[in-house]
């Protein structure tokens, strides 16, 4: 089995690319990756604490909160897809500053 640290470096690494492209990009749909990989980065965390916690022992209160995790964020995905279809065709642009300005 890998060392701790790999886990974490790797984690933080696609929290890194989460934030920044949250940070960065105008597109809904690239805006939504950014959260999903967020999220990700949280699950890969609280299963590798979950195995590393004691030596010898796997909690499964790590793995449960992935989970349930994994099955917000399917449900967060589907109802955030639907959104950005329906901005779509009614504006017929996915660009968050355009959007911005139809405020009034």
């Amino acid at each position: 089995m890998l060392d701790l640290a790999y886990y974490l470096i790797f984690s933080f690494a696609l929290y890194i690319v989460g934030i920044y492209g949250l940070a960065t990009k105008r597109n809904l749909i690239r805006l939504l990756l950014g959260v999903e990989m967020l999220v990700n980065a949280a699950n890969i965390n609280f299963i590798t604490f979950a195995a590393y916690a004691a030596p010898g022992f796997v909690d499964s209160l790590g793995h449960s909160f992935a989970a349930i995790s994994i099955g917000l964020a399917g449900a967060l995905s589907a109802v955030a897809l639907a959104v950005v279809v329906l901005l779509y065709r009614r504006y017929g642009t996915l660009d968050s500053d355009e959007l911005k300005q139809l405020r009034g």
